[in-house]
């Protein structure tokens, strides 16, 4: 699957990764980059992430919105009235039944030609800087088709994602955002809860001068772009209550375990959950 011009709006870690993995698989010709930074777009055209920018989009073949979720609203919008008949549009957004309902009303009858997907493959690092042809290799990308979208645009998209170096799975929705929500937005939530409790005590400059890898690990997300994970909260809140209710039961669960100093209940739990991550990484879960 060969694409002659490709859109990318947003040119981020997940857009601008996105240009650099088509054109080193030789799938793309012309990348035209589109954003509201300025300064953004002038490094990736300087890296090479993009050809153009602030170019007209309206021939483009493949067309990837990859801006916090909050702004598909009026990004679907304009590019509305834009796309010619062949051309397909996809995502890189984290929540899906929001974003697929921003493209139904934005799209109209042109909802058909958008194919809705979600690349399983963040960092904490954002901008064109961060970009990486790399960054999609082995990782799993999800696409939430719709009804209406025909046979050969999912084909086109998930080929594209493939020649990124994806791995391509497909799921219903609201499936996505609860099963994202348990294992993505809740671990991005908590960590950046806990550091903004200890940022708030009167002796964070000492917590932090002592804190060690423990929770450099824990809070390495924290470091992520805080408004697309506001847009990802706000998006699939329902969900992401769900896994925090679950999540403040198992620590009030835990609590008293930890007061009475049950050690052996404590080792017993620290146990099963290494033994499960261990398997986790293992790739047993594939």
């Amino acid at each position: 699957m060969h694409f002659a011009k490709v859109a990318v709006v947003g040119v981020g870690l997940i857009g601008g990764s996105f240009a650099l993995a088509l054109k080193a698989a030789r799938a793309c010709g012309e990348v035209v980059g589109v954003g509201r930074g300025a300064a953004n777009l002038k490094l990736a055209l300087e890296q090479g992430v993009v050809d153009t920018i602030g170019a007209d989009i309206g021939d483009a073949d493949l067309v990837l919105v990859a801006t916090p979720v909050a702004q598909y609203p009026r990004v679907l919008a304009a590019l509305a009235p834009r796309l010619k008949a062949s051309a397909i549009v996809t995502d890189g957004g984290s929540t899906k039944r929001d974003v697929i309902a921003a493209a139904r009303a934005a799209l109209g009858a042109k909802i058909a030609q958008f194919v809705p997907a979600h690349p399983i493959a963040g960092a904490e690092r954002s901008g064109a800087s961060a970009a990486s042809a790399e960054l999609f290799r082995n990782k799993r990308v999800v696409l939430t088709p719709l009804p209406e979208n025909p046979a050969a645009a999912v084909q086109a998209v998930e080929a594209a994602w493939q020649a990124c170096g994806a791995r391509v799975s497909r799921m219903e929705a609201a499936e996505h955002d609860a099963v994202l929500a348990a294992v993505s937005h809740l671990p991005h939530l908590l960590a950046y809860a806990l550091v903004h409790e200890v940022a708030g005590r009167a002796d964070s400059a000492q917590l932090f001068g002592f804190a060690a890898g423990g929770f450099r690990d824990f809070t390495r997300i924290a470091s992520s772009h805080p408004e697309m994970w506001r847009d990802i909260c706000v998006a699939n809140r329902d969900r992401l209550l769900d896994e925090l209710d679950r999540y403040l039961a198992k620590l009030q669960a835990v609590r008293p375990l930890v007061e009475n100093g049950d050690g052996a209940a404590l080792e017993k739990l620290f146990a099963e959950a290494r033994a499960a991550r261990q398997r986790w990484l293992a790739g047993e879960y594939e």
